[in-house]
């Protein structure tokens, strides 16, 4: 079972869009509110990133088995000016757009397995999974 969906990230509706999508296939899937809420709060930040820092992009989401295991994987990917410091935006409290700064450390905290890959001007992917338990 590997059934995905994506939402293009080009302005604030769209980050709504991605939200709501990953609650349905978050309830598809299976998981309970809490685990909805955490995977909507990760690709809500996930899309806002995108939106605020590279102006537009793409949230992925899909449906994946592995092993014995089920869950979502959300990929954010865009085609910005990419992370110069990855261990800073990491950072919790860090923050360039005057938010709280929960940013990605946030997404890294409610999801499972998170990954970043980044080039200078040429853009980011962030990969995240989260599992039914």
């Amino acid at each position: 079972m590997n059934l995905k969906s994506s939402v293009d990230i080009i302005s604030e509706w769209d980050i709504v869009a991605a939200r709501q999508l990953g609650r349905n296939e978050a309830k598809e899937v299976g998981f309970g509110t809490v685990d909805q809420a955490r995977i909507t709060t990760a690709i809500s930040e996930l899309a806002r990133n995108i939106y605020l820092y590279a102006g537009k992009g793409n949230i992925e989401i899909k449906q994946i088995t592995e092993g014995n295991l089920t869950g979502l994987l959300v990929i954010a990917s865009d085609k910005g000016p990419g992370i110069s410091d990855v261990r800073k935006v990491m950072e919790d409290g860090y923050t360039t757009s005057g938010g709280l700064g929960a940013g990605l450390p946030g997404v890294k905290r409610l999801m499972d397995d998170f990954k970043i890959e980044t080039a200078l001007g040429e853009g980011t992917t962030i990969s995240a999974k989260k599992w039914l338990r």
